[in-house]
């Protein structure tokens, strides 16, 4: 049979098909600063056009060869939409991802989503970054994501007023999750109906690490279904930090896949998941893809650890970072490919 295109791959692996070889994918940022340069523009002005949006995206896939390309790149696009005003860093030379210098409310009680959010802030550019990514590059696959509500109320309240007011204030935490959750619901769908491949859900404020499992059980989990049930297939789950307490609620919220950080062993999680979990992660997406310290061979020991450990496929635990050291960037991918031709767990191979 003739190689799959990347995005035949990653569909296929994503409704657990064989497979030829093991993609080199995700559901967080993929754009490289060789891919931005090569596409011409300024790290900046990739976040506000959807020309440029979908260039670089295309341009920091072909150029390392990963098996998609992802958008949005930065997390204040629904805040913004919400009323923020944002802080682009439109005349640094540094890599500074948008950020909310002053959140507009300041107590759970406050927040307000507007009924037009997909016609506001930058939402727009969305659709037609898509477009052109269908036109320009039909053989990658376009992933999206939301970030989930726990983590979406920290982009438009102080994270400290959710922390303490899921002990002190659980009605009104509550009230603010809802209105997250079914915001998340329609952007997600809007993402859906505009061409979007595959979309995830990253919640990376509620790991172990952060909030106990009991409260994820009561707060989360909950809502993460919800979320995940409104969606159509295929859809991914993603949590940072320490996951292995959390492993068994992740595969019941209704994801397709469930994806994890460094902070994840994947062999316990494998153990814990079974074989038949689409599970993938989790490469350090510093040290194995950016530290000019580190050597190549490390980065190439790290992934075939990671496909030793039993995952479906390699994905980076966290958005790369764009000021990549390229030679261990491009072992990485190459080493997902050439020694991921065994069959994973939950995916055979043809």
């Amino acid at each position: 049979m003739a190689e799959l295109t990347p995005k035949e791959r990653v569909m296929r692996l994503l409704r657990k098909e064989p497979i030829d070889i093991m993609p080199f994918f995700s559901g967080m940022g993929m754009v490289v600063m060789p891919g931005i340069e090569k596409a011409g523009f300024n790290f900046p002005t990739i976040h506000t056009s959807a020309e440029r949006m979908a260039m670089s995206a295309i341009e920091s896939a072909r150029l390392m060869n990963f098996d998609c390309v992802v958008i949005p790149y930065d997390m204040t696009m629904e805040s913004e939409a919400m009323g923020n005003t944002i802080s682009l860093y439109a005349e640094s030379e540094d890599i500074l991802y948008p950020t909310i210098p002053n959140k507009i409310w300041s107590t759970l009680d406050e927040v307000v989503v507007p009924d037009d959010i997909l016609e506001r802030g930058r939402l727009p550019i969305l659709k037609d970054a898509i477009k052109i990514i269908k036109e320009v590059a039909p053989e990658l696959p376009i992933g999206c994501w939301q970030l989930g509500p726990f983590t979406q109320s920290g982009q438009i309240l102080e994270l400290d007023l959710m922390l303490k007011g899921v002990f002190k204030q659980k009605e009104k935490v509550g009230e603010v999750l809802d209105l997250m959750t079914d915001m998340i619901i329609k952007i997600g769908n809007y993402l859906q109906e505009s061409g979007c491949d595959y979309i995830v859900l990253r919640e990376p404020g509620v790991a172990a690490d952060l909030l106990s499992p009991k409260t994820f059980k009561e707060f989360i989990q909950p809502r993460l279904t919800k979320i995940l049930n409104a969606w159509k297939s295929p859809k991914l789950l993603h949590i940072c930090g320490q996951t292995l307490p959390l492993l068994p609620m992740m595969a019941e919220c209704g994801a397709d896949g469930i994806t994890v950080d460094i902070k994840c062993d994947v062999r316990k999680g494998r153990e814990i998941l079974g074989p038949d979990v689409l599970f993938m992660g989790n490469i350090d997406t510093y040290t194995m893809t950016c530290d000019p310290k580190t050597p190549v061979q490390t980065s190439i020991d790290h992934i075939k650890d990671m496909i030793d450990g039993g995952v479906d496929a390699v994905m980076p635990g966290c958005d790369l970072w764009p000021d990549i050291k390229e030679e261990n960037m491009k072992a990485c991918v190459d080493t997902c490919h050439e020694y991921g031709t065994k069959p994973s767990p939950a995916v055979g191979r043809l």
